[in-house]
Formats: C-alpha cells, sequence, structure tokens
C-alpha cells in the first residue's frame, strides 16, 4: 500500500492544485474467480463471493486485508448484507441455494433451497425478506427471513438475473438478461406491476437513495439504461465501457460506478447530466461494484485476477472537491467530512 500523503483541497477545474480523480489506491488478493460484493452497514467489512473457491472472503476495510474465509454453497455469485449487518446472503448458482452468514461468527448457520441457478440476491431495507433471481428458472425466490424458507415465488422475464429493492422497500427491479427488460416487482403482495424495455442482455441493476432513478448496466450493446420509477419509462441511456456489468449507485446519488468486463475498466457516471465523467482502469473482467456507506470508497471485483481493486473516491462539494485518494491508509471512514 502506498504511503500516507496529506490530503489535498482543490477548486473543481484550477489546475495543478485541483484534486486528482478517482484512484485505486489498493488491491486485495482474494478467492478463486471472485463475483459478488457487498460492505456492511458500518463500513468496516466488505464480503466478497469466490465461484470457483465457494467461499466468502471477509475483508477488513480499515487495513484491506483479508480477516476470514467462509465456505458456503456451491458457486457463490452474489452477495447482500443485512440492514442491521448480522447476516449475509449469498446466491450459489450451483447448489440452487442462499447460504445465510452470521457475521458474528462468520459462520454458515442455514442453507436456503431456491430456484435453478440463482444469481443475484437482495435484503428489503427492513430486513423481513431476502428476493433471490433464479436464472434458469425465470423467476425470483422471496426468502422470509424469520425463519429462512421461500415464503414466496415471483415469475419474471427471461433469465432474471440482477435484483434490487427500493429504499422504501415498495418494489423490486429484476433485470432480464434475455428478454431485454426489467420486471417491476410490487413488494406488498409479490407482483409484477410492470415491465421496462432495457438495452440488451442487462446484467446487473441498482436503485439510487432517492428511489427516484434505476440504473441498469447492458452488456451487450455498452450501455446503461435509466429508469425513472415514477412512469416504469428509460428516460436516458448512457454509452459506458466495453461489456458492463455490475452497477452501484454512490450514497449521496452524484455518481454510478459500472464495472466494464470487456476492457478492464470502471465508468464513472454523473448522475446529473447522465455523462461519464471518468474512466477508471481496474483489475481484469471486473465484475462487482459496491460503495461503503459514506462514499469515500469503491470495491471493484476482479474474476481475472482473484482480486478487489479499492478506489478512493472524489468527492465535490459545489466546486470545493476533497482528495480521498490521498488517504490511502484511512479506511472506511475517511469520507465524514462530505459525506
Amino acid at each position: 500500500m502506498a504511503a500516507v500523503a496529506p490530503m489535498v483541497l482543490g477548486m473543481a477545474g484550477a489546475g495543478a492544485g485541483t484534486a486528482a480523480a478517482d484512484t485505486v489506491i489498493d488491491t486485495i488478493s482474494v478467492g478463486d474467480v471472485p463475483f459478488g460484493v457487498a460492505v456492511s452497514p458500518d463500513g468496516s467489512r466488505a464480503y466478497v463471493t469466490n465461484i470457483g473457491g465457494d467461499s466468502v472472503s471477509v475483508i477488513d476495510t480499515g487495513t484491506n486485508s483479508v480477516v476470514d474465509t467462509i465456505g458456503v454453497g456451491d458457486g457463490p455469485f452474489g452477495v447482500a448484507v443485512s440492514p442491521d449487518g448480522s447476516r449475509v446472503y449469498t446466491a450459489n448458482s450451483q447448489g440452487d441455494s442462499v447460504s445465510v452468514i452470521n457475521t458474528g461468527t462468520n459462520a454458515v448457520i442455514d442453507t436456503v433451497g431456491v430456484g435453478s441457478f440463482p444469481i443475484g440476491v437482495a435484503v428489503t431495507p427492513d430486513g423481513s425478506h431476502v428476493y433471490v433471481t433464479n436464472v434458469s428458472s425465470d423467476n425470483v425466490s422471496v426468502i422470509e427471513t424469520a425463519g429462512n424458507s421461500v415464503a414466496d415465488t415471483v415469475a419474471a422475464g427471461d433469465g432474471p438475473n440482477g435484483v434490487a429493492v427500493s429504499p422504501d422497500g415498495s418494489r423490486v427491479y429484476v433485470s432480464n438478461a434475455g428478454s431485454a427488460s426489467v420486471s417491476v416487482v410490487e413488494t406488498a403482495g409479490n407482483t409484477v406491476v410492470d415491465t421496462v424495455s432495457v438495452g440488451v442482455s442487462p446484467q446487473f441493476v441498482a436503485v439510487s437513495p432517492d428511489g427516484f432513478r434505476v440504473y441498469v448496466a447492458n452488456q451487450s450493446d455498452d450501455s446503461v439504461s435509466v429508469i425513472s420509477t415514477f412512469t416504469n419509462t428509460v428516460v436516458d441511456t448512457v454509452a459506458a465501457g466495453d461489456g458492463p456489468n455490475g452497477v452501484a449507485v454512490s450514497p449521496d446519488g452524484s455518481r454510478v460506478y459500472v464495472t466494464n468486463v470487456g476492457d478492464d475498466s470502471v465508468s464513472v457516471i454523473a448522475t446529473l447530466g447522465n455523462n461519464v465523467v471518468e474512466t477508471i482502469p481496474v483489475g481484469g473482467s471486473p465484475a462487482g461494484v459496491a460503495f461503503n456507506p459514506d462514499g469515500s470508497r469503491a470495491y471493484v471485483v476482479n474474476p481475472d485476477d482473484d482480486t478487489v481493486s479499492v478506489i478512493a473516491v472524489e468527492k465535490c462539494l459545489g466546486s470545493l472537491c476533497i482528495d480521498f485518494g490521498s488517504l490511502t491508509g484511512s479506511g472506511s471512514g475517511a469520507g465524514s467530512m462530505f459525506s
């Protein structure tokens, strides 16, 4: 890891004194073929699924080191953390199951059978339910967390993979890779209330913190669809890199990070204007991406390298920018000044 340098403040566009753009400050070796990543609510841990190793790497975000490895089901892809941080859920693609991890002991405490080839997983804001996309079953399993059992199954489009829940918990958005669409699920009745056409082979999906927008990475046409949740229509399409896959929205809603499998990069989209403002080189074939709660760090999983790239995020308040890339050893709390 690089030595700690003084924090740099600068005016946007002001020349040599301007804070640097988003920067990779560390690279962490994890398990075999990592794919998904989720960060704990307090920002102290990042959980990475390793498809080839049937495991989850637990990263201490303060030191950017792996502090534990947890054996889970066969071929874990997606991963999500409960809102209270007590549980981690992994979608085990080749085991047709979800592993439930107790974060206090870093041990699997339950395994829930779901549909065929589960990929995506998301937890509702109240922690009561987990939604799991089943690619080969063309449906979504709804797990009740109180008993860790499937309480409902929702028919989706062709090849559902990505899934995200709205901040108020009223809607779930499911990307369907085979039908170039997003299913909008009403959680009150677990029914599909709308279907939105998006780009070709949509992969993963994220909702803005205010719940107004949904962002969908369309792998086969190198774009990101921007959906208005008021009208359930695509209001913009943003050109990304080669083969966009993972997508995450910053906690302040100002940026969207999109991983590009084909060119080993992350496209940074400014949500005001929906344009790419930065492209960040990362590791091989980047997949999952997640922010820490204060937005000072982003974690990008690189399956080809068996690594995680740690990005220090530049954050701005008007024309005043703070470069978190200079705080290379500061861990998850570096961004509190402008959170």
